[in-house]
């Protein structure tokens, strides 16, 4: 049991393996642009799919397009301990966000092969579909059908802004397998992913490893504000309904509701719209986005409420109409904490800086929560910078994630004895 303690994945190959397919959609600036179901995304699909044969793996796909390649164990009727993320990315992406997930896996799997170890459940790496919704909506579209959060025909249907539909597109590239798309249908043993943390707390605390206890739960809203237009020199101050106005104090609130519910809180309003947006007319309609976010249902159910009471009381000060449309919402999930604590005891052994912490973000390891024993491992990102060309890590610090992951997947899935 020792020497499998002491294994370590190879940090070059891992590295290695990043760059080559950072290579498919490579932007001027360094970063990359794969958008989900393009020729580009079946690419990379197709590098994944040879890499895991090569690899001893079997693939397959799903309805969805969702990729799962296995590594059989020694009893391969247990479910598979899972592992993966996507390698979709934004238009403006990185290298890392999602495809560390799946390279490491891949990785986790070659070392094991590197070391003739065999384990007792099979292992598999997944590659979700979707997962950025850059193209289609919704978001995380491959493992929320796995979970059952929405229905496979709903997927399938929706449409890009071209009018392709996600039928159209996993045809066009290929990937429109035959395997149910649903957990049901394969349950998983126990998920992991790894990620890099696309925030600034690992890095401003100088930790390597995340050791992340769940995700914060979301609440979107969208929010209109009805004034009436008017012209800028004529009408007194008194007598306007100004839209923007009200809209503005309503920004001011959504910060101030997730200071008051510190330090897990987070209030967003990034996306606005002004109506008829002329530089000497009092604006007469705002719609704009609310993101309220928190860690806890209850303290995300007392936002909802602050946020709500707060647009009347605006609404009615500035003697405009308002409604606010909830347009999404994710309940707070916790991670199972074995495996949790799997993850944490790996870091430790290892000799390596760690911190317990909340993801800020969705993750296809949200959705997979729902159906299976889940947790993630954060590594940092320089300056906390993801969604972005620049987004980087360090070669040194994504070995150490593979590692912890590494260890973590061996103590899920055992140890056959020889």
């Amino acid at each position: 049991m020792n020497s499998q303690t002491q294994l370590r994945i190879n940090g070059e190959r891992l590295w290695g393996s990043l760059m080559e397919l950072a290579k498919l959609g490579a932007t001027e600036k360094g970063g990359v642009c794969r958008i989900a179901l393009t020729d580009l995304d079946r690419q990379g699909r197709d590098l994944f799919a040879r890499w895991a044969r090569e690899a001893g793996c079997e693939v397959r796909v799903d309805q969805i397009g969702n990729i799962f390649a296995r590594r059989a164990g020694r009893d391969n009727t247990l479910p598979p301990v899972v592992t993966g993320s996507h390698i979709d990315t934004q238009p403006t992406g990185g290298k890392f966000d999602g495809n560390y997930g799946v390279l490491a896996g891949l990785e986790v799997i070659r070392s094991l092969n590197d070391a003739g170890i065999v384990t007792e459940a099979p292992l598999e790496i997944a590659v979700w579909t979707n997962e950025e919704g850059s193209r289609f909506v919704p978001v995380m579209m491959g493992s929320g059908v796995f979970v059952d959060a929405f229905t496979l025909e709903h997927a399938l249907a929706q449409h890009d802004n071209d009018g392709i539909s996600v039928a159209e597109a996993l045809a066009s590239i290929g990937y429109a397998g035959a395997a149910p798309a649903s957990a049901a249908a394969s349950p998983v043993g126990a998920y992991f992913e790894a990620h890099i943390e696309q925030g600034p707390v690992l890095e401003a605390n100088e930790r390597v490893i995340g050791v992340v206890e769940g995700a914060l739960g979301q609440r979107w809203y969208d929010v209109v504000m009805q004034g009436m237009e008017a012209h800028a020199g004529p009408t007194p101050m008194e007598l306007r309904k100004d839209a923007l106005l009200a809209a503005s104090e309503l920004v001011i609130e959504v910060n101030r509701i997730a200071l008051a519910h510190a330090p897990h809180a987070r209030g967003t309003a990034g996306w606005i719209e002004n109506y008829p947006n002329s530089r000497n007319v009092i604006p007469g309609r705002v719609k704009l986005s609310v993101d309220l976010r928190a860690a806890d249902d209850v303290v995300l159910s007392a936002m909802d409420a602050e946020l709500k009471e707060s647009v009347q009381r605006i609404a009615a000060k500035g003697k405009v109409e308002a409604t606010v449309e909830q347009v999404v919402y994710f309940p707070p999930q916790p991670f199972t904490p074995t495996l949790v604590s799997a993850i944490r005891e790996a870091a430790q052994a290892q000799g390596m800086t760690w911190m317990n912490v909340i993801s800020g973000a969705g993750h296809d390891a949200v959705y997979l929560a729902r159906v299976c024993p889940t947790a993630m491992i954060f590594v940092p990102c320089l300056d906390g910078i993801s969604h972005n060309e620049i987004e980087d890590a360090q070669p040194d610090h994504l070995e150490a994630g593979c590692n912890v992951l590494l260890q973590a997947m061996l103590q899920s899935a055992g140890v056959a004895s020889s």
